[in-house]
């Protein structure tokens, strides 16, 4: 069972329903008693960092059962978009501290003439280490992006996907039992469909 947790920040519809098209078992919760007896979580997020970080914050107990589940028992997690930055230690788009499930920073993409701000619309993924995550995705997959923030990881090893807009950016990345993708998969079609099955099969 995958738990998709509920802190009010997510496309929780979208998701639940991808994971119904593909035959695996999910759930909505924002319980802590009942996130607490996960076997996998899924931490979604559309808005902003700093509002997203305040939302957790505010059902109690919640980051310290996240922190026990994916550093202590080690569940797989995977954070999709916003979720993918909270992850990490910081965002230039707010002052609070992020989970620091994974060392990085979360960065404003600059725009120009060239470059709109945000990155919306579908781009290929670029694979740079194996992962089961994206395990058997072809070559020419791509995925359905909408984001003002990108990831970059402190450590190379991190790094499985990255995509381009402007510059190189951190599109998939892993540390051990822990995921984040920047894009929707629950948007990408067949795509995001065989991702979101690696990660019901891990």
């Amino acid at each position: 069972m995958i738990t998709i947790i509920n802190y009010g920040m997510g496309n929780l519809g979208s998701i639940l329903n991808m994971f119904k098209r593909i035959g695996a078992e999910a759930q909505v919760c924002d319980k802590v008693e009942e996130i607490a007896k996960a076997e996998k979580l899924l931490l979604p997020g559309v808005g902003a960092f700093d509002a997203a970080i305040k939302c957790i914050d505010s059902i109690v107990g919640l980051r310290d059962v996240l922190n026990m589940k994916v550093q202590v028992e080690k569940v797989p997690l995977l954070g999709i978009c916003l979720g993918m930055q909270l992850i990490t230690d910081n965002s230039e788009e707010g002052n609070l501290p992020g989970l620091g499930f994974i060392t990085g920073k979360t960065l404003r993409f600059e725009a120009n003439d060239e470059l709109k701000v945000p990155h919306m619309g579908w781009n290929l993924v670029k694979e740079i280490r194996k992962s089961p995550l994206t395990k058997d995705l072809q070559e020419d997959s791509r995925f359905y992006f909408v984001h003002s923030y990108y990831v970059k990881v402190e450590q190379s090893e991190c790094q499985i996907m990255t995509s381009k807009y402007g510059k190189d950016f951190d599109s998939v990345i892993q540390k051990d039992n822990i995921f984040g993708a920047q894009f929707h998969p629950e948007k990408s079609h067949k795509f995001g469909m065989k991702l979101l099955e690696n990660f019901a099969r891990i």
